[in-house]
C-alpha cells in the first residue's frame, strides 16, 4: 500500500477565509510581520504579539474546514496518510485528519517563556499577559517564531523520505527548511505540487504539477488516486 506524505501551506487555509502574511504584503495593521511574529518582537512589545495571535485565534475559531481539508481525510480511509503542515491552525484535525505534524507550532496552545517543554492548551480566543505556567513565567504563543529553530524538521524529514507518494498543497516553497523538505523524496516517489500559482520546481522523474485551488485540485487528485491503486 503506497505511503502518502503530504505537506501543506497557507493556500489550503486561505480558502476556509484565513488571511495569509503573502495577501496582506507581509503587514498586520500596518505592523511588519517580524514584529508580532519573531523573538525580537516579543522582547519589544508583547502585548502587541498577544494581540496579533488572540486575533488570529478569532478568525480561526471563525473559519471552517473546506473541500480540501475533507478530500485529505477520505484519501487517509484508503491509505497511510502523514501530514506536514506550515499551518498553525487546528482546520485538519477539526476535519477529522488524525496524523498530523505542525512544524511551526499550534496556535491553540501555549508554552512557558522559562521552558518550552511546558506546553497548555488555550480555551478559545485569548492569551493575556499576566497568564503564567506552573512555574510563574509568563506565557507565549507555542508558536516558531522568524529566527527560532523548527524543532520537528527531523521528524518532518523522516517522513518525507518514507514516503512513495509526496504531495504539496497551497505552498510557495519559499519559506526554509519547510521548502526543503520535498528534497528528500526519492528518485521512485510521486510527487504532485498543487497550486494556482505553482512554486519552482526542481525537475524529478515523476512530477506531476496542477494549477487550482486546493477546494478543486485536492478532491480531484484524491479521486484519481484511489481509482489508480485501490
Amino acid at each position: 500500500m503506497k505511503n502518502i506524505v503530504i505537506l501543506t501551506g497557507a493556500g489550503i487555509s486561505a480558502e476556509s477565509g484565513i488571511n495569509t502574511f503573502r495577501d496582506s504584503g507581509g503587514l498586520w495593521e500596518g505592523h511588519d510581520v517580524t514584529a508580532v511574529a519573531s523573538p525580537e518582537g516579543w522582547r519589544r512589545n508583547p502585548q502587541l504579539v498577544l494581540d496579533f495571535y488572540n486575533m488570529r485565534r478569532k478568525d480561526a475559531l471563525k473559519a471552517q474546514p473546506n473541500a480540501g481539508h475533507a478530500a485529505l481525510v477520505e484519501l487517509s480511509k484508503h491509505f497511510p496518510v502523514h501530514i506536514i503542515t506550515q499551518n498553525v491552525d487546528d482546520l485538519h484535525e477539526r476535519a477529522g485528519s488524525k496524523n498530523v505534524l505542525h512544524i511551526h507550532g499550534k496556535l491553540f496552545e501555549s508554552r512557558s517563556t522559562l521552558n518550552p517543554r511546558l506546553v497548555y492548551p488555550i480555551e478559545g480566543w485569548e492569551l493575556k499577559l499576566g497568564d503564567t505556567c506552573t512555574k510563574g513565567s509568563q506565557l507565549r504563543p507555542n508558536i516558531v517564531w522568524f529566527g527560532e529553530a523548527v524543532p520537528l524538521m527531523d521528524d518532518a524529514a523522516r517522513l518525507a523520505s518514507k514516503a512513495d507518494i509526496f504531495i504539496v498543497i497551497g505552498t510557495s516553497l519559499q519559506v526554509y527548511p519547510a521548502a526543503g523538505l520535498i528534497d528528500y523524496a526519492g528518485p521512485d516517489t510521486e510527487i504532485i505540487v498543487i497550486d494556482p500559482n505553482l512554486p519552482a520546481v526542481k525537475k524529478h522523474p515523476q512530477l506531476t504539477l496542477i494549477a487550482e485551488k486546493a477546494t478543486t485540485g485536492v478532491p480531484r487528485i484524491v479521486r484519481e488516486l484511489i481509482e489508480k491503486y485501490n
